[in-house]
């Protein structure tokens, strides 16, 4: 149904203000299906999550990857995290325009001392709170919303400092009844993003290919036991699987439970290399020969 961005400066109110959005979305009728992504999901610290370049960056690889396969005509996705970058808030629009559902981002607007005395004030408590220098660098690396940038609209800010965080506030109820008001041909004020033809096909085409290397790998495993069984504990001289396939090398006893695992783990791989480079192989056959070379690289190394 639809994604909604939460940004900010640390220490700003983001998730007192994903929480309160939230609650209130919870009471609407008919009530939808609400879920917070932040870095608890994941129990990463915050100082943990942006210690430095790489770190932020797998965070938000992470966290993108979670909105992605969480996204759904059915359902309100809240993104509670810092999400400072433009381009990063971009890659989350884009992701709303693939699966064709609103988009919104709510920006808690407060000034740099305020959230500099949360912050000390929530470590001198005991409570999750960053270290002085990676609050510093964030603040400076903090790139504010702006409404006349598509990934930034339509844009709700909240003014903590001034005003608290509250579900009765004008700027909640305003978000609130975007992300619920009933749309139909005389809407105006509620925009449901449209897939392009080619992020339409693209998505098709990713699902279509992992769903085959699913089933091709699951053909190799199947060869691979029963080749085994027929061997009867007995040595092997690998395992042929076609024309055309390699040979799995393998000349010890591999039980089920490991080539689950290393199933799991080449399927894994492969869908991460999809997000930055080529979709996996369309045909099984292709499929069978990448897991085959996979097995004989991790079989024989051990």
């Amino acid at each position: 149904m639809a994604l909604v961005v939460i940004c900010g400066q640390p220490c700003s109110g983001k998730s007192t203000a994903a929480a309160c959005l939230a609650e209130a979305l919870r009471q609407t009728e008919p009530e939808p299906s609400v879920r917070a992504i932040d870095e608890t999901s994941f129990h990463l610290s915050r100082n943990q999550s942006y210690a430095n370049m790489t770190e932020e960056k797998n965070l938000r690889g992470v966290l993108r990857s979670e909105v992605d396969r969480s996204l759904s005509k059915d359902g309100i996705v809240i993104v509670d995290s810092l999400n400072s970058i433009k381009g990063y808030r971009y890659e989350l629009w884009c992701l709303a325009r693939a699966a064709g559902i609103r988009y919104c981002v709510v920006h808690c607007d407060v000034d740099e001392q305020s959230c500099r005395t949360w912050n000390g004030e929530r470590r001198e408590r005991g409570e999750p709170s960053y270290d002085d220098n990676i609050f510093e660098d964030l603040v400076r690396r903090f790139e504010r919303p702006d409404s006349k940038n598509r990934w930034d609209s339509p844009l709700f800010e909240l003014w903590p400092a001034k005003e608290g965080i509250d579900k009765s506030s004008t700027t909640m109820v305003d978000a609130l009844s975007y992300l619920t008001k009933k749309v139909d041909s005389k809407t105006r004020d509620v925009k449901i993003l449209q897939p392009t033809i080619a992020t339409q096909s693209t998505r098709g085409s990713e699902a279509n290919s992992l769903y085959k290397m699913d089933r091709a790998t699951q053909e190799v495993t199947s060869a691979i036991m029963e080749a085994q069984s027929r061997a009867l504990g007995g040595p092997l001289n690998g395992v042929s699987l076609g024309p055309g396939i390699p040979t799995v090398d393998i000349s010890r006893s591999v039980g089920l439970p490991e080539l689950r695992r290393l199933r799991r783990t080449f399927i894994k791989l492969a869908g991460q290399t999809s997000l930055s480079g080529p979709a996996p192989p369309s045909d099984a056959d292709s499929a069978k020969r990448m897991f085959v070379d996979y097995l004989n690289r991790e079989l024989g190394s051990g």
